[in-house]
């Protein structure tokens, strides 16, 4: 049975430039080349789930300006149903990316239209209750996302929360978050613990699950009652890490509202994370379910 999943985050347009060696400060570099492409993280979980086989709505804003037509064609391209997404006068999220040769990336966002998306209307809650998954991330005003956590919770509907980019969680916050997505750097953020696992013990007291992703070592999970474990993951040449984050995220959540357990939902997960990461880009990287069905065979 196709799953049904709801994104209440951001939308950006990506300026992603890429270079040999990011800049040190003061410093000024020739690049190789430059793009705009669709992303946000709440954006690249929608596409990334919907890619995944979901059925999926995005609950956000873009700007009236050309950014906003290319990202909202972009979702509804990848399949992600944009009815409540808002169109606000003024510009659109920006995140601009500087990406190294090594694959990795320094971002710099711009909320733009995002900012403006502080609370939920009465068709963002029903739409909400419909869903099997709610899908969160920190791009939002944080009113937004506790109004959010909460009409889930209320409705009954499994919470997943990503804290990029990461600020402290009030706990009105964690008292409505199922499962928790950190990477390791957000996951020490929050708990000052340096050692993954220490670091999601201490998030169990304040979540009932974790999952701590750790890059190219893989994910550690985590549940009340049990020792965490660590996932490794395939083992792959990385040219872009960007999004890798939010595409292991959406696809955790398709895995685990189609029911599956939790090691296979994770193994899912990080076979698509390996597979966006070997492409440019965010959304565009992000494989759809044929290809992660293929990588896991």
């Amino acid at each position: 049975m196709t799953s049904s999943i709801v994104v209440l985050g951001s939308t950006n347009m990506d300026l992603v430039a890429y270079v040999a060696k990011a800049p040190a400060r003061g410093e000024t570099v020739t690049g190789r080349e430059f793009r705009t492409v669709p992303g946000g993280k709440g954006a690249n979980q929608a596409v990334a789930a919907a890619r995944a086989g979901a059925e999926v709505s995005m609950i956000g804003a873009v700007g009236a300006d050309d950014f906003g037509v290319r990202m909202r064609a972009a979702l509804e391209h990848s399949g992600v149903d944009t009815d409540l997404l808002r169109t606000v006068e003024g510009a659109s999220g920006t995140a601009h990316i500087v990406v190294d040769d090594e694959g990795g990336n320094a971002i710099v966002v711009v909320p733009g239209a995002n900012g403006t998306v502080t609370s939920l209307d009465h068709g963002d809650e029903a739409l909400i209750g419909t869903a099997d998954a709610l899908l969160l991330q920190l791009e939002l005003p944080l009113s937004v996302v506790v109004e959010g956590a909460r009409a889930a919770r209320e409705r009954g509907v499994r919470t997943i929360l990503t804290p990029s980019p990461v600020q402290p969680l009030p706990p009105e916050l964690l008292a409505a978050t199922d499962l928790l997505v950190p990477n390791e750097h957000e996951a020490t953020a929050l708990t000052g613990e340096t050692d993954p696992a220490a670091a999601a013990k201490a998030l169990l007291q304040q979540v009932p699950e974790v999952v701590v992703t750790l890059g190219a070592a893989g994910c550690l999970h985590a549940v009340r009652g049990a020792e965490p474990r660590t996932v490794p993951a395939p083992r792959v040449r990385a040219v872009d890490t960007t999004a890798a984050g939010d595409t292991f995220a959406g696809v955790l959540a398709v895995a685990l509202t189609e029911g599956r357990p939790m090691p296979e939902a994770l193994a899912w997960a990080s076979a698509a994370a390996a597979l966006s990461v070997q492409h440019e880009g965010a959304s565009t990287s992000m494989p759809y379910r044929a290809a992660i069905e293929a990588a896991l065979a």
